[in-house]
């Protein structure tokens, strides 16, 4: 078992009133899934998403990784766990305008203080392999949408992570790109690749093997479903 969640609760304080944006929340994720969590803003699935990511901690249950209870990791262990095990992409692809594609995948591996030549030809492999070979030395302001979102995944696949989040990977393009990414997501998968991507699209999730569907911090249903090409306006 890769991930499992256990009763995982997260409770916010606004001034003196708790908002409980997680629930109770209880699930399995199996090596090499790829996996949709699915709701309406506030649903509870961002809040998940980092949890999963270990950008916060929750208020209570247990979050296990291959079998490591990930709550009770300190801050230092925390940190080198999300940097090794964990390849995040973001809606606003959460480049450094000022540095190179090169650059912006290599960053992972600059703070696991991998050596140089080690980088860049880790770097330059997953920038070819998500097909920007040509725009290596561009910034990211030279890139179109779709582009930067490219360098995104290539920054999330560098240091080989266990999993990789996606928390609305396509919510800044337009259609056509949108699909770009998500076969890019897709090939991932078949791959080999564990993905959890989180959206409030459905056109989005039908790309997942598995949904889980979330409303106000608690999981409504899950599902297994067969992909279509129709169900993925190819």
């Amino acid at each position: 078992m890769l991930v499992e969640v256990k009763n995982l609760k997260r409770t916010y304080m606004m001034g003196s009133t708790p908002v409980h944006a997680l629930r109770g929340v209880t699930f399995q994720i199996e090596k090499g899934e790829f996996v949709a969590i699915m709701g309406p803003s506030g649903s509870g699935k961002s809040t998940l998403m980092h949890l999963l990511g270990c950008l916060d901690r929750p208020t209570a249950g247990q979050y296990f990784f291959e079998g490591v209870e990930v709550n009770k990791l300190d801050d230092l262990e925390l940190s080198r766990f999300r940097n090794q095990k964990v390849g995040f992409v973001f809606q606003s692809f959460n480049l450094i305008n000022q540095l190179t594609v090169l650059e912006n995948v290599e960053l992972p591996m600059v703070y696991a203080g991998i050596p140089k030549a080690e980088r860049i030809e880790r770097a330059t492999r997953v920038i070819e392999a998500v097909g920007l070979g040509r725009r290596i030395n561009h910034t990211p302001n030279e890139l179109s949408g779709g582009e930067s979102q490219r360098v995104a995944v290539a920054r999330a696949l560098v240091m080989n992570p266990g999993i990789i989040l996606a928390d609305e990977p396509t919510g800044n393009l337009d259609t056509k790109t949108g699909v770009e990414i998500m076969k890019l997501f897709k090939q991932l998968h078949e791959n080999g690749a564990t993905v959890i991507l989180v959206t409030h699209d459905i056109s989005v999730a039908n790309w997942a093997q598995r949904v889980i569907q979330m409303k106000d911090g608690v999981i409504l249903q899950e599902f297994h479903q067969k992909i279509t090409a129709d169900m993925l306006q190819l």
